[in-house]
């Protein structure tokens, strides 16, 4: 016996070679008369579900079934009372605005309950619903009140993300026993991310069969619908408001007809794919006859290899493309490399004369002793910073902006501890958007491009805020120097009594303007250094009259005074101007500013609603006028509100 099941397998090798074969080439075969819905083995055994044509009555006991030609000892039941397969079937309902033509949506409603309560009591039904999103409004689920509750509370919305909507309902399906999807639409897909392609090969992949039913369609919008349903083994069903709930229920009643026929496994038997034949005898006429070229799966056996876990969009981010991957892995690399170039030992330069006067001009009493109880640096870091004084020296450009812009800013930092602090505030900004983004490069990159911006917007800050403490101080400062030079005192004395009782940042700057000046730079000279690090037009003139005075004699004391004057009453001019335009200014920031907290507001509390703007062409075209347009009027509004004085 062995060995005639032996010679028996060999020779039907040809015959399943042809038929896997005709399965890659022509996908599974049905039955003249009915079809097969669906084939599981559970270790020992095989269990089939039968369609049986509507309206045909089979005879149960006399069932019979073959396994790639060879007899099983079949039995048939009926699955109107229930099934040992679990079958699931996920309702697909259109809930965009334009279901609410005709009385499509209360229609939709009816027939959906029409189809929970035909449908047998054993199959699990799940509800997705799509418009603008896609929603999972309840999970596959035997809870008929539940099923009912959530139909009742449907809602409309703008769009119609078909394919989306395809692809999240064939997820929800599930991956075991006979899954089926009721898809109800009466438009065209509109704003999904995923193509036509996306939803059919999902419902290839996953084996998924698929009923349409086209609400009052064209046959130019049916044309997708078709290619959805040959992908899922299903068809489509054109169907008006009137008659829909008769095509559920027609739905419903195919699946209370199905048939289950359930046999052992031949002994030895192992092949992955075979050709199932199952007959039905009819009282009268010709026997249901249902054949199809199926895969043993083996899914509810125990120890069976559970699917790989995938990675699966959620419906609530842009899905970023795959060469976007490797730009982003590129400028991290490039951040690494810098930071290891930044890393390599240098040797230390020596101080230029602009380092030595900041040096000298920034001593206090005491700072030899704090010098010496100051704890030693970490020699990784002097390496760091040793290593981006190299790299300033090469770039004498990059240099001398950064030590103008620092000065300005009044920092501390030295140009090559600014530039580390720069690339690390990128890196840690790349690190937090793929954090924040759940690994998404998309993000990452932003938050990168905002952490470059961030270090020079601060510093812009900083030195626009010593700036106008500058000015504001000045008129005092330069009253208090006429009040010196009335005294008796030099310019140079001066200005040390102004360094040791004027405010900041005056004080530091004219402490600067002494120690050059000891050096051998003209004072004139050293008060334009001055002007130039503040870029104060005011201070400047005061300078232009410090200097006319010096080369042609006069009472400076006077004249500083009457500069002070002037200067008081332009600040005052100033303050005057500002108050008058203040609503204007206020109006300008509300409107510039109005667009902008109203995404992020969107973002945060209805992120669906800005989804065709994000995921779709159009949405992309009419986000870039928005911007471009947005840019043009703030601009001419800055350029009305703003009043030279």
């Amino acid at each position: 016996m062995r060995g005639q099941r032996t010679v028996r397998r060999v020779a039907s090798l040809p015959a399943a070679l042809l038929a896997l074969l005709a399965l890659l080439l022509a996908g599974p075969a049905h039955a003249e008369d009915g079809g097969i819905a669906h084939v599981e083995s559970t270790g020992d055994g095989i269990r089939i579900l039968v369609d049986v044509p509507a309206g045909v009555r089979v005879d149960l006991s006399g069932a019979s079934a073959t396994l790639d030609g060879e007899e099983l000892d079949a039995t048939a039941t009926s699955t109107s009372s229930g099934s040992a397969v679990r079958r699931t079937t996920v309702l697909v309902i259109d809930t965009s605005r334009s279901m609410r033509r005709q009385g499509r949506f209360e229609a939709a409603q009816r027939a959906a309950t029409t189809y929970l309560a035909t449908v047998p009591d054993d199959v699990e039904v799940g509800i997705v619903n799509f418009d603008s999103t896609v929603e999972v409004a309840l999970a596959p689920t035997t809870d008929r009140a539940a099923a009912r509750t959530v139909i009742g509370g449907l809602s409309l919305q703008r769009n119609t993300l078909l394919y989306d909507g395809v692809i999240a309902a064939n997820d929800v399906a599930g991956d075991s026993g006979q899954r089926s999807l009721l898809l109800l639409s009466d438009g065209a897909d509109a704003g999904s991310r995923a193509s036509l392609e996306d939803a059919t090969a999902a419902i290839e992949d996953a084996g998924t069969r698929v009923h349409i039913v086209g609400l009052d369609l064209p046959e130019e919008q049916l044309a997708p619908l078709r290619l959805i349903a040959e992908a899922g083994k299903g068809d489509v069903i054109t169907s008006s408001g009137s008659a829909l709930a008769a095509a559920f229920a027609e739905q419903a009643e195919a699946l209370a007809d199905q048939v289950l026929v359930t046999a052992p496994l031949p002994d030895g038997f192992s092949a992955d794919v075979a050709t199932v034949q199952v007959t039905l005898p009819v009282a009268s006429g010709e026997p249901v006859v249902a054949r199809a070229l199926a895969k043993i799966e083996t899914a509810s056996t125990p120890g069976a290899a559970a699917p790989l876990p995938t990675i699966s969009d959620d419906g609530t981010g842009w899905t970023a493309p795959g060469w976007l991957l490797w730009v982003g892995i590129g400028v991290f690399a490039a951040g690494v490399l810098a930071v290891a170039l930044l890393l390599v030992p240098a040797r230390p330069a020596p101080m230029s004369i602009a380092d030595r006067v900041t040096a000298y001009s920034t001593r206090v009493t005491g700072l030899e002793e704090r010098q010496q109880h100051k704890p030693q640096a970490d020699p990784v870091l002097d390496q760091a910073k040793a290593a981006a004084a190299g790299i300033l020296e090469r770039n004498s450009a990059l240099n001398d902006r950064m030590t103008r812009r620092l000065a300005a800013a009044g920092s501390e930092f030295k140009p090559s501890e600014w530039l580390l602090l720069h690339i690390g505030t990128v890196l840690a900004g790349g690190v937090i958007g793929l954090l924040l983004g759940r690994g998404s490069i998309i993000v990452g990159i932003l938050l990168m491009v905002v952490a470059f911006f961030l270090p020079p917007l601060y510093l812009t800050y900083m030195a626009g805020r010593r700036r106008r403490a500058f000015d504001a101080a000045l008129p005092e400062v330069l009253q208090l120097l006429s009040g010196a030079l009335s005294a008796g005192l030099s310019l140079a004395q001066a200005v040390d009594t102004v360094v040791r009782e004027g405010p900041e940042p005056i004080a530091s700057e004219f402490k600067r303007v002494l120690v050059e000046a000891r050096i051998g730079v003209a004072i004139e000279d050293a008060f334009e250094g001055v002007a130039d690090r503040f870029e104060s037009k005011d201070f400047r003139w005061a300078v232009m009259a410090i200097r006319i005075q010096r080369q042609v004699g006069g009472n400076l004391a006077e004249l500083l005074t009457t500069v002070a004057s002037t200067m008081r009453e332009r600040q005052y001019l100033r303050r005057h101007v500002r108050a008058l335009s203040a609503e204007g200014r206020m109006s300008a920031v509300i409107l510039c500013a109005l667009p902008v907290l109203f995404l992020l507001y969107l973002l945060l509390v209805n992120r669906e609603f800005l989804d065709p703007l994000l995921h779709d062409p159009r949405g992309w075209i009419l986000s870039g006028f928005g911007v471009v347009w947005m840019a043009i009027g703030t601009f001419w509004m800055s350029r009305m509100v703003k009043v030279e004085a």
